[in-house]
């Protein structure tokens, strides 16, 4: 069996660990490359228990893609994704998208690198399969129900806002339709910022505090009633480690960019 080679880049993160210990676990893939800029040099043995494997952690994805590599996986910060990704298309690597924070421009330029460079890319706001099912059902709502809003639950910690996943429900709702607002967001009186910030047309509502990992709420409503579609994050990496490796199995199947991972399963 001809295994196909990843790198993952931000190795030694939360995910990127757990994430490295299963590619090696799988049988049809190999860690063919590990990036992080503050253990650069180190072997992948010591940061992440996988011994046996003498690769040593480059600290950038050019150094890393030196190596013959097949799919990047990048989960590093939203300032560093955009450009680790378009490095490895210019290459002909594939690339599977884990960060979150990269704008509606940033999308385009990756997607028309990858189209030209006949590449697959898999950008998902979140991998977790329920977060995906959560996506599908609010889209089937906004069928029927033609007022949404979102809010964007994360921890005080996370940088960026909206987070991935909720710029994805925005993409996909907007999709279906655009919402009715009796009152124009422009002709909001007092504070506009406090009406959210407006995404493909949907309003959205970050909140950063302290309990929350990452939670994603769909509010629909309708004259004497109200629909709430909600993920809820716990603390594990389980879940988005499942995803990811579908998303690296099928981005050579690809051409171009994929947003979503409910597009390949």
């Amino acid at each position: 069996m001809t295994k196909t080679r990843v790198c993952v880049a931000g190795a030694t993160g939360w995910v990127g660990k757990p994430l490295c210990q299963a590619i090696e676990s799988a049988e049809d893939l190999q860690l063919a490359g590990a990036v992080s800029r503050s253990s650069s040099g180190k072997p992948i043995e010591e940061i992440t228990g996988l011994y046996g494997n003498d690769l040593k952690i480059a600290g950038s994805v050019e150094e890393a893609l030196a190596s013959a590599t097949d799919v990047l996986v990048d989960y590093t910060k939203p300032d560093a994704v955009k450009g680790n990704v378009l490095t490895a298309v210019e290459k002909g690597v594939h690339a599977v998208i884990g960060t979150s924070g990269l704008s509606e421009t940033d999308f385009t330029d990756i997607a028309e690198a990858a189209k030209s460079n006949g590449v697959g890319v898999i950008a998902a706001g979140n991998f977790a399969i329920t977060a995906v099912l959560m996506q599908r059902f609010a889209a089937e709502a906004a069928v029927y129900l033609s007022s949404f809003e979102i809010i964007d639950y994360a921890s005080e910690s996370k940088p960026d806002a909206p987070s991935g996943t909720a710029r994805e429900l925005a993409s996909r709702l907007a999709d279906v339709r655009s919402p009715v607002h009796s009152v124009p967001v422009e002709e909001t009186i007092g504070e506009r910022d406090s009406r959210g910030s407006t995404l493909n047309g949907v309003q959205v509502h970050s909140i950063r505090v302290p309990g929350f990992v990452l939670s994603t709420e769909a509010v629909f409503g309708a004259p004497e009633e109200r629909l709430t579609i909600r993920h809820d994050a716990g603390s594990s990496t389980e879940p988005y480690i499942q995803g990811t490796l579908l998303a690296i199995r099928r981005v050579k199947d690809q051409t171009g960019l994929v947003r979503g991972l409910e597009k390949i399963m």
